[in-house]
């Protein structure tokens, strides 16, 4: 298939394997799941009550005191006693293999073409770090600096220069996810990362 480029009406040629396949929003949804699942820390932790220091001596005896027997006071329904089911560090990361991540990607992209978010930008050179300089660069290319845009590799200067564009976010093909491509209203990428995407999901 071709896709267009912003400007010039040069088009180019990518693969309908990558940026023509059928959406499977299963897919899409597990390998999203998966990766949201997989930044938690799953830090959270309580003590039970053989983690809460203290409650080695049973507080009375067990008959004849006319109280409920106790062996110990650190029993979850004393004060501060331990919790009951306590929380523990756990993994909260999903297993999934590589085609079926690379697989999802692909539907996610073939997804931005037909709804015509994705949009395919000449390269953006700059000759220092020039937030002006970066939105020139755009204009030349009558192209609104707003959304995700996708470099080869965040060099410096265009890293720098976008700091203070509100509304674009810079990623390059190496750091892209799912959940940063799925919630992008307008994905701009350029000639060349677009080949290394390519590449990428192949």
């Amino acid at each position: 298939m071709e896709l267009n480029l912003a400007t010039g009406g040069k088009s180019v040629s990518v693969s309908d394997e990558i940026f023509a396949r059928d959406f499977n929003e299963t897919l899409v949804h597990q390998i999203v799941t998966a990766y949201m699942a997989g930044g938690r820390s799953g830090t959270k932790a309580q003590k039970n009550r053989s983690a809460v220091r203290g409650g080695g001596k049973k507080p009375w005896r067990q008959k004849g005191t006319g109280r409920a027997r106790a062996g110990t006071i650190r029993s979850p329904i004393w004060a501060g006693g331990g919790v009951t089911f306590a929380a523990v560090p756990r993994d909260h990361s999903q297993k999934v293999n590589r085609k079926m991540y690379r697989a999802g990607m692909r539907s996610i992209v073939s997804e931005l073409v037909r709804q015509d978010r994705l949009t395919v930008i000449g390269e953006l050179s700059l000759e220092a770090r020039s937030t002006k300089g970066l939105i020139k660069a755009f204009a030349d290319q009558k192209i609104e600096p707003r959304g995700l845009l996708v470099v080869n590799e965040v060099d410096d200067k265009v890293g720098y220069s976008a700091n203070n564009i509100v509304g674009l976010d810079v990623v390059s093909v190496a750091g892209l996810d799912p959940v940063v491509l799925v919630g992008a209203a307008k994905v701009l990428i350029t000639e060349e990362a677009l080949r290394a995407l390519e590449e990428r999901l192949a």
